[in-house]
């Protein structure tokens, strides 16, 4: 007699039981899976000699408003990406950095030893770095995930209001005491995206062309794939186009990372074999929603200059431009080589640092001119703030962009 023939048929509730353990099971290593803490690679405390008394008082963040920034290098960016953290950096916010994986690992190494060695980081423990980092192909979708990722780990970690997108190019005109101070009089939904429905030529050149990054797949990076036929134009959504730099507020992040209806991740999927998804996907996402349309600010905040018709590169920044960007009122600027002298007469006239040190605050010590700016820091100066001229221009601006005549006409058209 075989074995198939001794065994019992299984009754109708053995396979019941079976069916509601193997449920319970797939249930629970769902839920697990949703409720691993994200991780960032190498915390500056696991970098750091044993830790030391901290400082800072443990009863939250006193600053009125927080930002949370992503700083995002690629391969010979490592000396600009520190002047830009140091330039950046206050205690209040957070910033983590993404540098790209097909840098060369001395690079890597050497960005990890900086964050490391300084010891205000450690003390406050708010300079992250992504330690798996992404694969980033210029024009591919692969600079917006690895925003999105971005905005889920900082999400994750700390309370913030908003999140800034920067890269090692970029540079600040303003103090963070400035920028903190411009920004607690507004309301915390907007959005800082600049944006615009008439594609023109981008129809055609964005809008039908199908493409694949194969950094989504590939370990070695490689220019976009072409595929030979195009798409016709979208009806469910409306597409837009603007800046791939923003300022989005917490409310909205969270909307594009767990988003409550499925337009985020249907538009992620579109966007994903899109030329320079990061120029349409949060435009089109926000102009798309009802709950979110009327939140946008039609600006990105940065001074750029760009090249000839059709204006796709930004052009570098010298001394010449450096009064337009002072009387442009806006507290970014790109794009700068590195060490331009441009950068010295910004850190000396509006950032008030000086070589290697971080930029003036009120959580600085101010003990005499000699000082070394910020390498001190004291309890009972967490949560001052000293905001000056660039606070002034910053006001101005925002004024302007919220007026009656700009704000809401100037929304999703």
């Amino acid at each position: 007699m075989s074995i198939l023939q001794l065994s019992a048929a299984p009754t109708p509730m053995a396979i019941a039981v079976r069916i509601l353990m193997i449920s319970f099971i797939l249930t629970s290593l769902l839920v697990s899976l949703l409720f691993v803490p994200t991780h960032f690679t190498k915390p500056t405390t696991a970098l750091l000699p044993p830790p030391i008394t901290a400082v800072l008082p443990s009863s939250g963040n006193p600053y009125p408003v927080t930002f949370a920034y992503l700083i995002s290098a690629s391969r010979g960016d490592a000396q600009k990406l520190k002047r830009l953290l140091l330039a950046l950096y206050h205690p209040g916010n957070y910033y983590l950095i993404h540098l790209d994986q097909a840098a060369p690992r001395r690079e890597h190494r050497e960005v990890a030893r900086f964050v490391a060695s300084e010891a205000v980081f450690g003390r406050v423990g708010n300079v992250w770095i992504v330690g798996k980092p992404n694969l980033v192909t210029y024009r591919g979708p692969t600079m917006l995930s690895t925003t999105l990722h971005a905005i889920s780990m900082l999400l994750r970690s700390a309370r913030w209001d908003w999140f800034i997108n920067l890269s090692a190019s970029d540079y600040p005109l303003v103090t963070q005491d400035d920028l903190i101070h411009a920004f607690t009089s507004l309301p915390r939904d907007l959005n800082f995206i600049q944006h615009s429905g008439h594609l023109g030529w981008k129809l055609n050149k964005r809008g039908k062309p199908i493409i694949m990054d194969p950094a989504l797949h590939r370990l070695n990076k490689s220019n976009i794939w072409w595929a030979t036929k195009q798409r016709t134009l979208p009806t469910a959504f409306k597409l837009y186009t603007g800046s791939a730099w923003t300022i989005l507020s917490r409310s909205f992040a969270e909307y594009c990372i767990v988003g409550w209806d499925n337009l985020p991740r249907t538009l992620l999927l579109y966007y994903t074999n899109f030329v320079s998804s990061p120029e349409g996907y949060f435009q089109t996402l926000i102009c798309n929603s009802k709950v979110y349309r009327n939140t946008t600010v039609n600006h990105d905040l940065h001074y750029i200059t760009w090249d000839t018709p059709p204006k796709q590169h930004p052009r570098s920044l010298g001394l010449k431009d450096y009064r337009l960007m002072l009387l442009s009122g806006r507290p970014f600027a790109r794009k700068f080589k590195q060490n331009d002298p441009v950068l010295g007469k910004i850190d000396r006239e509006l950032l008030r640092r000086r070589r290697g040190e971080f930029a003036y605050g009120g959580w600085c010590s101010k003990d005499s001119e000699t000082r070394k700016t910020c390498l001190v820091l004291q309890s009972e100066n967490h949560g001052a703030l000293t905001p000056g001229g660039g606070s002034r221009r910053l006001r101005a601006q925002l004024k302007k962009l919220l007026s009656a005549q700009n704000f809401s006409k100037r929304q999703c058209k």
